[in-house]
């Protein structure tokens, strides 16, 4: 018979094994998931990064007419790529002031990119020279399969780093028997007590969030880490293609048969889609075999407004401009994948509901950030001699420093290459992201040469001064400066900037309340350490 002595020794046992747990997962992943969720949170106004990076391309006053943007580019390909298979252009929207439009092209060499992209200006259709960058892809991209590396093995490092998380947020929930009580409760400057409130406060502030935005990362990218399922349900060809129908806009087209045929109009495709989506709810045009008989035209809905990221799109004949088929729906499983897919990235959203998902997601970055400092304010005062710690927690104490602030300053960099670099440069978005890694590793290296305490504060400041001084950088090397954009209302260009100075000041606090922390030591282990002082001391006078 169980003893209730028992039954409560048994709950502490699970709940010491959940917080060993909760622990661990976190730390050995910690630094990539921290990566992964700052660059996953800026990554929400990915568009409006973009924006900034190309000053060249002019604001849009009002947003133009999708149907004659998608005419006047198609034209355009027929003298910049007349013998392209494939062509596809994202129209513009409220968030994106041009053209962005990709081809296919025959590989001069091999393993070169066998596709070719640029922007175009929807006013006139021509070809717009704007500077090379990835601009905020760079973020959105780096936050799932990272860089350097194979695309799959990047993913897959994020799909073990999510599974990671997703046990830390389960077990953190288990460890905390009052969690909710301490999300109230805030104790300023007691150390290892402040670490554990702020913790405690930012993981349930956005926990539902944070399990949806881990969770739904892990299903869009679910076909790669499990695609057993689907390979033994769907093994017809026909069934295959159903498939990739349902899950992509990127129709497989027939092979072309080399009678030259134009293009039929394609403002009057976009115009039929228009009355069947709204005005302004087109994303995308893809054409295969222009000026074939085999042409085929693709006609995408837009993704705000709507919680999928299931495709619906409208196909037409390419030489007559005859509907050929509509997918307004999908099957049930590939629907909740492009809900689950949506709310993951959060597209669907406007304004308000985007910077609700920084504001929370923001909240989860801190949370991993507050994980990993604890980790190391509470071993220092177990620490035999506290100036002295072991190699493990130098380790961890340094790539802490790296991951938190010298991320900071690395992102930064980032955008001072952006104004910085020549725009005439060859492969300027490769130059742009070896220095975002070039100077991530110099804060590490920094990290390891510099005592802790003074790493920290020293990177805190680089970055608040980074941050700082970037609007005044972009006011001198663009016509796009903070009075201009406040005076004209472009205010990506004004959010941007005014955001620096908000991160810029909340980097200032951080190197300010590190600058004053101090490391506190129980009185019991003070009194052991003044008691073998003392014994030193008398053997060394015998």
């Amino acid at each position: 018979m169980t003893t209730e002595s028992d039954q409560n020794s048994a709950g502490r046992g699970i709940r010491q094994s959940m917080s060993d747990l909760h622990t661990w997962v976190g730390l050995l992943l910690g630094w990539v998931l921290y990566a992964m969720f700052l660059t996953g949170t800026v990554s929400y106004f990915k568009d409006e990064l973009s924006q900034w990076a190309r000053p060249e391309l002019a604001r849009l006053a009002e947003r133009p007419d999708a149907a004659v943007v998608a005419q006047r580019v198609a034209d355009g390909f027929e003298k910049i790529a007349p013998g392209t298979s494939q062509w596809s252009v994202r129209l513009p929207d409220d968030r994106n002031n041009s053209a962005y439009a990709f081809w296919r092209t025959a590989p001069r060499e091999p393993g070169q990119r066998g596709f070719a992209e640029a922007h175009f200006d929807p006013a006139t259709g021509e070809r717009v020279n704007a500077r090379d960058t990835l601009g905020g892809e760079f973020f959105f991209r780096f936050h799932f399969q990272f860089h350097y590396m194979p695309v799959v093995w990047g993913r897959w490092l994020a799909g073990i780093a999510a599974m990671f998380m997703l046990v830390a947020i389960i077990s953190g929930v288990i460890t905390h028997k009052k969690i909710f009580v301490d999300f109230f409760t805030f104790r300023w400057g007691k150390g290892q007590r402040s670490w554990l409130d702020a913790h405690n406060a930012l993981s349930v502030f956005g926990l539902p969030f944070h399990a949806m935005i881990t969770y739904t990362g892990l299903v869009t990218l679910m076909a790669m880490y499990m695609p057993w399922g689907g390979q033994v349900a769907i093994k017809a060809p026909a069934e295959r293609q159903q498939m990739q129908a349902e899950l992509s806009a990127f129709t497989q087209s027939g092979k072309p048969t080399g009678q030259k045929v134009p293009l039929a109009s394609v403002e009057t495709m976009v115009r039929q889609a228009q009355e069947r989506w709204g005005h302004d709810n087109i994303g995308r045009v893809n054409v295969s075999h222009p000026g074939d008989a085999a042409a085929r035209v693709v006609v995408t809905r837009g993704d705000p407004g709507r919680v999928s990221m299931s495709p619906q799109y409208m196909e037409f004949e390419g030489t007559t401009g005859k509907l050929l088929s509509v997918r307004d729906q999908v099957g049930g499983a590939a629907e909740t994948r492009g809900v689950l897919y949506a709310l993951h990235l959060g597209r669907f959203s406007d304004t308000v509901t985007r910077w609700l998902y920084f504001l929370v997601s923001f909240t989860g970055t801190a949370m991993v950030g507050t994980g990993l400092v604890m980790w190391t304010v509470k071993r220092r005062q177990k620490l035999p001699d506290p100036q002295r710690p072991y190699f493990g927690f130098r380790l961890v104490e340094r790539l802490n420093i790296a991951s938190i602030a010298g991320l900071s300053i690395a992102m930064t960099a980032f955008m001072w290459g952006n104004r910085l670099l020549p725009t005439t440069l060859a492969g300027r978005s490769n130059w742009e992201v070896d220095l975002f890694f070039i100077v991530w590793g110099a804060t590490l290296l920094h990290a390891v040469l510099r005592p802790a305490k003074a790493a920290w504060i020293e990177q805190l400041w680089t970055a608040a001064a980074l941050l700082a001084l970037l609007p005044i950088l972009n006011a001198v090397t663009t016509q796009r400066p903070l009075w201009h954009s406040l005076a004209q209302g472009d205010w990506i260009f004004a959010g941007i900037d005014l955001m620096c100075w908000v991160l810029a000041a909340l980097h200032v606090v951080l190197a300010l309340r590190t600058a004053r922390h101090q490391v506190r030591v129980p009185a019991k282990r003070k009194a052991e350490r003044r008691a073998a002082m003392a014994a030193a001391s008398s053997g060394a006078a015998e």
